[in-house]
């Protein structure tokens, strides 16, 4: 989806680029992340990357065919300059973000962790805001596969029990924003529901399902 998305650009600069699970590796890639703990995390051989923030990119103008921004504009201080300098060193733009008006629609979020959706409703544009700001773009409705590995929010939207490992909890940021008291006391009602049965009386349906679209959008600019 990403590739599609890159087109034929051949240089790419990853904003907020995290530990570099998106990167592909058929491109030239520069990393971007404010964090040093995210950078010593990235594998040997991974793209050089380089320690800055989206909102002032060390980078001249037009030095990239393509930006992308992948699941961390709701972790940035200001989008609209995040945008603004993406625009100004690449030719495309790409963004896999989410809509954080139809988070609530989704049963973690529902029934168990409504906290994330206020949450990330103050800190992570609409898609409506994103295409406003950018002009003339293209939205695509992701839909998410069943056994998504990448261990984002509704990676498991098919597999609950996982949910109940600190560590798939520990690899969402959403949780990490959550208090410890409301973790747990999600966490324990998830864990009653599926022993009870209660979880599969409501949500069971979605284990018949290959994909679900969950809130995840693909914008693409120009």
């Amino acid at each position: 989806m990403i590739k599609r998305a890159l087109g034929s650009s051949r240089t790419v600069v990853n904003i907020g680029a995290g530990a570099g699970g998106y990167e592909p590796i058929d491109r030239s890639i520069v990393s971007v992340e404010p964090s040093s703990q995210m950078i010593r995390q990235r594998a040997a051989g991974a793209a050089a990357a380089i320690q800055a923030s989206a909102e002032a990119l060390p980078f001249r103008d037009g030095a990239f065919d393509a930006g992308m921004a992948l699941l961390t504009l709701h972790h940035w201080a200001d989008w609209r300059r995040g945008l603004d300098e993406m625009r100004r060193v690449a030719g495309r733009v790409v963004l896999f973000t989410f809509e954080p008006g139809e988070m609530g629609n989704f049963w973690l979020t529902e029934a168990y962790f409504p906290e994330i959706v206020e949450i990330d409703r103050e800190r992570c544009p609409s898609v409506a805001d994103l295409a406003n700001h950018l002009g003339d773009c293209t939205v695509d409705r992701i839909a998410i596969p069943h056994d998504c590995v990448d261990g984002f929010l509704a990676a498991y939207w098919r597999r609950p029990e996982a949910y109940l490992d600190p560590g798939v909890r520990a690899g969402i940021s959403g949780f990490a924003l959550l208090d410890p008291d409301v973790v747990n006391r999600g966490v324990a009602r998830l864990r009653a529901d599926l022993e009870s049965g209660s979880w599969e009386e409501r949500f069971g349906h979605l284990r018949r399902l290959e994909t679900l679209d969950v809130c995840y959008r693909l914008v693409v600019a120009d």
